[in-house]
């Protein structure tokens, strides 16, 4: 399971991230959790960013990652492309101070 965007925070790393499986599925989309996440939130990224499912994350979460995956969504769809196309994929490091 490649991560490919960790989005960090004062209070929390989101990590980004493609399973090994979603090679077989045609629709970009990405799976969001923290370090302690046992279901992930799943975000489709086109044609527009949307939640697909919520995981284990609270209401005030999934609207902080759907956020993240909006203003990112062009660097997550070119990942999508990579992980698709076989490529190496490197992981997008995001810093965030409040």
């Amino acid at each position: 399971m490649p991560k490919i965007l960790l989005y960090i925070t004062a209070k929390v790393v989101w990590n980004f991230l493609f399973w090994n499986t979603d090679y077989y599925e045609n629709r970009a989309h990405v799976h969001v959790g923290k370090h302690s996440t046992e279901h992930l939130c799943k975000i489709w990224l086109e044609p527009i960013v949307e939640l697909e499912d919520k995981g284990d994350l609270t209401d005030s979460q999934v609207n902080e990652v759907l956020k993240v995956a909006t203003e990112y969504q062009k660097q997550l769809l070119h990942q999508w492309e990579q992980f698709k196309q076989g490529k190496p994929i490197r992981i997008i490091k995001i810093k965030k101070t409040k």
